[in-house]
């Protein structure tokens, strides 16, 4: 009779783990987008379904900021501003100098208007003449220390949880996940292992060129200030495609500047099952709103039939360390005071590929 208790037990056990099944994505709401993501791993990743994909290709690229962690203010930004303060304070003769006497004068927001080739003067000279440990030491103490201006905690604190899910989902699946971001790539390769998972090696950013140098004996790499590749808009798909050689079936970027138009078209554009996603920030009382003046995000996303994801309706919970739900609801005019004055890194793209 035990014996048969124990069977009976067991099958009602399995049963109900059976009905109970895991949610994989258990901040997003359920919507069509979240059904879509779901069936789209299922049917990649079962043999002898119609839209499988063999392991090797199961490539998945993600942007950063705005993608994975807030970009208000953009992160990278809040750290060169840190960077360039300590460059100023060892030479304040370069304050009476331009482009330096325009940002000590008016901060942040000066950073906005300037042509690309100051930005690129302020950049070299908060973070150049670094080895890249150096740089990425500088990078870690930035992100212990730092705290976001309006949230009050680590910038790190900031990720999407809904996002991180589905990275983490992704990648149980035997999907292989790229960050390919306009950051910094040595800045991007510091945090990515920590708080995404991923590894240094799977990401694709910006960078300056390097060079090895022998320093009292011992073989360093410096950064420089010649700029190789700011990987926004067009160049996104040419250095992933330099830097994994596959194109990848899932692709995941948001609304600012258009600068993941080309990274999702080049994903949706193969022969192999693929689906898209447009981060779309509309969410001002739990986040922020913010597109583009034009729309060629959202209007990319509807011709090429990529998946919107809007962070007001798709999603539950906004951050992974962060309850937003007693926050202050911030004016539309304040909200958009502030936006202006965190534009510098797709400016700095806009601005480098119209002086191309």
């Amino acid at each position: 009779m035990k014996k048969y208790y124990f069977f009976f037990v067991l099958i009602l056990i399995l049963g109900c783990s059976k009905d109970r099944a895991v949610d994989p994505l258990p901040s997003w709401n359920e919507s069509v987008t979240k059904k879509a993501i779901i069936e789209f791993v299922k049917n990649s990743t079962e043999e002898g379904s119609k839209g499988f994909i063999q392991p090797e290709d199961r490539i998945a690229t993600f942007d950063n900021d705005g993608t994975l962690w807030s970009e208000v203010p953009t992160v990278e930004v809040s750290f060169i501003n840190s960077q360039l303060k300590q460059a100023l304070a060892r030479n304040p003769a370069l304050m009476k100098k331009e482009p330096f006497r325009t940002v000590t004068r008016y901060g942040e927001k000066a950073l906005t208007k300037l042509k690309m080739k100051d930005i690129i003067i302020i950049m070299t000279t908060a973070l150049s003449g670094m080895t890249e440990d150096e740089f990425a030491s500088q990078t870690r103490t930035f992100l212990q220390t730092a705290q976001h201006p309006k949230y009050r905690v680590p910038y790190q604190n900031l990720t999407y949880k809904p996002m991180t899910e589905l990275v983490s989902y992704l990648q149980q699946r035997g999907f292989k996940v790229y960050i390919c971001s306009g950051g910094d790539v040595a800045f991007m390769r510091v945090i990515a292992p920590e708080i995404y998972n991923i590894p240094p090696e799977n990401v694709i950013g910006a960078y300056f060129a390097d060079k090895a140098v022998d320093r009292a004996g011992k073989l360093v790499i410096m950064r420089t200030p010649k700029l190789i590749t700011t990987n926004d808009q067009a160049e996104k798909p040419v250095n992933i495609l330099q830097r994994i050689g596959r194109r990848p079936v899932f692709a995941a970027g948001n609304v600012r500047s258009g600068g993941d138009i080309e990274h999702l078209r080049y994903s949706s554009e193969g022969s192999l099952p693929s689906l898209q996603l447009m981060i779309n920030h509309d969410d001002a009382d739990r986040e922020a709103a913010y597109s583009e003046p034009n729309n060629a995000s959202l209007i990319a996303a509807k011709k090429f039939n990529w998946h919107v994801v809007s962070m007001k309706e798709d999603w539950k919970q906004i951050f992974n360390n962060l309850d937003t739900t007693n926050l202050t609801r911030v004016s539309k005019k304040e909200e958009s005071k502030k936006l202006r004055a965190h534009l510098l890194p797709r400016r700095l793209s806009a601005k480098s590929e119209a002086s191309r």
